[in-house]
């Protein structure tokens, strides 16, 4: 059975477990105050061009988008998102758990575009009722997007300058930051991006460690006590070392980046497999996540010998799927699924 379910299928890169394997007599104190932590951090730092930046290690995705957003809103503030936003739709309502409301805008290939948020903010505050209604406390968006798109550099500077003019931060989900940046369509770099937000987070989980995000506020502007919001929200890891471990690991000779442009070169090549197959794509995604339109018949069928993604229904007959490559494709899973198809 070959599997393209997702990007966080397999375990950890080798190098990672070494590590952990290497380092796991070792007395080490707890909660990221361990030197490999603190290794991590200024490698961290030097890879963002960054050397200020205040860095936390948190558990998984949901936890740091969660904790991220409730330290930095006030409990009158919402978040704006696009209407398909991670936070928005598939993270069991986490951020209205902390007690803050998400606020839809229009997305484009899962993407804000920057004059329609300048306009929704403007009309926001010319509204004379608004002291009655939830404020937009911060914008957050995804680099990669759900759907795999990437913001442009002049896209994410708009963007940064609309949310400096109304004195909101910019919150980057980078749960696949690896793959975004190694697109061949990106303009982007890990110091432009740190540039151009007020927080980011550097995902692990999909791309190469067993779990664990990086969360970076670029110029040291960390909210007080932003641990203490951490370990409320459960997020904090008594055996910090873990994170750290793996990330001190992937920040070391640019292996981050690296098995994130092995991943985008394996979905390039599916990418020329499924159009030689005749099969139409959704969306024209950049990244590592590719989204196709199969007839539900097929779907059946192909789902008994190729494990791929529900993503959403296109009409009564065809679906949405996903086929997700990651830094552990084997090229030999590739040349199957031709066979298969």
């Amino acid at each position: 059975m070959l599997s393209f379910t997702c990007d966080y299928a397999e375990g950890a890169h080798p190098l990672i477990l070494k590590a952990l394997t290497d380092s796991n007599l070792e007395q080490l104190p707890g909660y990221g105050s361990d030197v490999y932590c603190q290794r991590a951090k200024e490698k961290i730092r030097q890879a963002c061009a960054c050397p200020d930046a205040d860095i936390h290690f948190l558990v998984g995705g949901t936890q740091t988008n969660a904790t991220v957003i409730a330290s930095l809103l006030r409990n009158y503030e919402g978040v704006v998102a696009a209407k398909t936003g991670h936070i928005g739709v598939h993270e069991a309502g986490a951020v209205e758990y902390t007690g803050h409301k998400v606020l839809p805008v229009p997305e484009h290939q899962g993407k804000i575009d920057p004059e329609e948020l300048r306009s929704y903010l403007a009309t926001f505050f010319s509204d004379a009722n608004h002291e009655h209604m939830v404020f937009p406390g911060m914008v957050y968006i995804s680099f990669p997007t759900e759907y795999g798109t990437i913001y442009s550099r002049a896209e994410l500077s708009a963007i940064h300058g609309i949310c400096r003019e109304y004195r909101i931060p910019l919150f980057i989900d980078g749960a696949r930051l690896g793959y975004g940046l190694e697109s061949l369509q990106s303009d982007l770099d890990l110091p432009a991006l740190a540039s151009l937000c007020d927080v980011f987070y550097i995902g692990g989980t999909k791309v190469g460690a067993l779990c664990g995000e990086a969360v970076v506020f670029p110029r040291g502007n960390a909210p007080a006590h932003f641990m203490t919001t951490v370990k409320q929200h459960g997020a904090l890891l008594a055996k910090g070392r873990l994170l750290g471990i793996q990330f001190d690991v992937l920040f070391t000779d640019g292996l981050y980046l690296k098995i994130a442009r092995y991943a985008i070169e394996m979905a390039e090549q599916m990418k020329g497999i499924l159009r030689e197959k005749g099969i139409p794509f959704f969306l024209e995604s950049p990244t590592n996540q590719q989204f196709v339109i199969l007839s539900d018949t097929d779907v059946k069928r192909l789902s008994s010998q190729v494990g791929f993604d529900f993503w959403e229904k296109y009409d009564a007959h065809h679906t949405v799927v996903r086929f997700a490559t990651s830094w552990a494709t084997p090229e030999e899973n590739l040349r199957r699924l031709r066979e298969i198809l």
